[in-house]
């Protein structure tokens, strides 16, 4: 039933028809990237009944491998979701292909998931693993390049470039710390300061790291083919390299649990325990959403320490749920009230 159901909800919101279809869940998991996937895959295979809501936008979409990724460095990121998928399929668990709006707390426990197109989903506990939004500065040929030749992480692209020269665009208040970390991967690294020129103490950390530093903005990235081969500057000047590298502002996408009063940190991240718990029982999150260094591999490390926690939780649950049963019962046996049975201790 529910995963006939969950194939009805997956055609109207494809559709974006309204609907009142409900469909009750343990555990839905919004966001199908590696976190959200690998928390699916220990959920399911705990034999809970888990829904996935996946809009297919991955933040590494635009990537053609990934790496730093132990057994899959290298390969399609698009290939890892699809092995995901895939795999959690094969324990039951269903994916929904859609957006959400909203979650709400239900007065009698638990949540309801709004997805886009009018059909909600219940669940006992959330699961929230949706990323962030990279916002690029606006610069010819960076939107283009990016995930190409244009990258974030060193750990993830610096080695394709290794010995290569590599310009750092001063985009970010990190950026010079950027320029710093990239000559581990080469002795050639150009640091252009664009709007983020470098104050006394940072210039002569540039010198001692053998950085150089051109002061001035940049006008566009030069391709061809698809490829970058030169950062040409605001005066004409172009820089051959083989990559560059900026550090993007970097926004949650978390607005699903806006109003359910989670606890956020000063730069307005939501904050979560070890296990992913937000302050919120029932509410998780997992990966960049509230850990923007997290690559693909820690995600789903991430995701699965939640779907521990979040499984012993529910079993905690329902000891407390049979413990009740089994008083209540024993009581009418003995010819007592249930209404006068002990507190149930705590789990």
């Amino acid at each position: 039933m529910g995963r006939t159901l969950a194939a009805e909800v997956i055609a109207m919101t494809g559709a974006h028809k309204e609907t009142s279809v409900r469909i009750s869940y343990d555990v839905i998991v919004i966001g199908g990237g590696a976190g959200g996937l690998n928390a699916a895959l220990v959920l399911a295979r705990a034999r809970r009944s888990v829904a996935v809501v996946d809009s297919g936008e991955p933040r590494n979409a635009p990537s053609a491998h990934m790496h730093s990724f132990l057994s899959r460095d290298g390969v399609s990121p698009l290939t890892v979701l699809e092995t995901g998928r895939a795999e959690i399929a094969r324990y039951g668990a269903v994916r929904i292909e859609g957006r959400v709006d909203q979650v709400e707390a239900r007065d009698e426990g638990g949540f309801v998931v709004r997805l886009d197109g009018g059909a909600s989903l219940d669940a006992r506990h959330v699961v929230l693993a949706t990323g962030l939004r990279d916002q690029l500065p606006e610069i010819p040929g960076v939107r283009a390049l990016w995930g190409g030749d244009v990258h974030f992480c060193p750990y993830c692209h610096g080695y394709e470039v290794r010995d290569e020269r590599i310009v750092v665009l001063g985009v970010h208040p990190a950026s010079a710390g950027q320029a710093l970390l990239l000559r581990q991967w080469s002795h050639d690294v150009v640091y252009v300061s664009h709007d983020r020129p470098l104050s006394e103490d940072e210039r002569e950390l540039m010198d001692a790291r053998g950085v150089q530093v051109l002061d001035g903005s940049v006008a566009t990235l030069l391709s061809k083919d698809g490829r970058l081969h030169a950062v040409e500057l605001a005066d004409g000047h172009t820089v051959d390299c083989a990559g560059v590298f900026l550090f993007p502002k970097m926004s949650p996408n978390d607005s699903a649990f806006d109003g359910l009063g989670c606890d956020r940190d000063e730069q307005g991240w939501l904050v979560t325990d070890r296990a992913g718990r937000t302050s919120r029982p029932g509410l998780w999150a997992v990966g960049n959403v509230v850990d923007s260094r997290a690559q693909a591999v820690t995600a789903a490390g991430m995701g699965a320490a939640a779907a521990f926690a979040l499984n012993h939780d529910l079993v905690d649950e329902e000891i407390q749920r049979d413990l009740r049963a089994h008083r209540a019962s024993a009581d009418t046996a003995g010819g007592r009230s249930p209404g006068a049975e002990e507190p149930v201790p705590a789990a």
